[in-house]
């Protein structure tokens, strides 16, 4: 296994951690220490993509699980927050039955030898989740400094709530991109 592709399951390892940061009320800090891991976490998906780049080391196999560790750490966090009341479940759902739909997409393109690898789209998707989960994170370590929720006269919520649902734009345009994309796929 290629240097790119230790990194990216070094992210996978690091989603267990991030939820029992985020679900064990008990820890003190819990959210800044969260922030922290989910931080390390999506900097290392920039950093597996570089260098894969840079040494030329892209492969088959870091073509297909990138991207799952990227959904993996994303829908974990996203989760984790309905749970917390933090999110509403309804982007979350919209948000998953997309990751699922593309990821059958890819499992379909592979089943037939061919691997459909991230997009520019898709990319930003991701930066855009990223973000959002990074937003709500920030708020709640302000929650638990004893910050108050209305800051400056912005309401911290609906900030929150705008980057989760442009994150679900984000979302829902680079899905019908890659349907429009790979429809031969769906065709064979």
């Amino acid at each position: 296994m290629n240097l790119p592709n230790k990194i990216t399951v070094f992210r996978i390892f690091l989603v267990p951690l991030l939820m029992l940061l985020l679900l064990v009320p008990d820890i003190a800090y819990r959210f800044f220490f969260a922030l922290i891991v989910f931080n390390i976490a999506a900097w290392t998906d920039h950093l597996d993509g570089r260098l894969a780049r840079k040494l030329d080391l892209i492969t088959d196999f870091g073509k297909f699980l990138d991207p799952l560790a990227d959904k993996m750490l994303v829908m974990s966090a996203f989760i984790c927050f309905v749970d917390l009341k933090l999110v509403s479940a309804v982007p979350v759902i919209i948000i998953l039955l997309r990751e699922f739909l593309v990821t059958s997409l890819r499992l379909v393109a592979m089943s037939s030898g061919q691997v459909i690898a991230a997009n520019i789209f898709g990319k930003a998707k991701t930066v855009s989740q990223i973000i959002a989960i990074t937003v709500i994170l920030v708020s709640q370590c302000a929650v638990q400094v004893n910050f108050t929720l209305v800051y400056n006269g912005f309401d911290l919520v609906i900030i929150n709530n705008f980057f989760v649902w442009t994150a679900v734009g984000f979302t829902v345009l680079s899905g019908c991109i890659y349907i429009k994309e790979n429809f031969n796929v769906i065709k064979n």
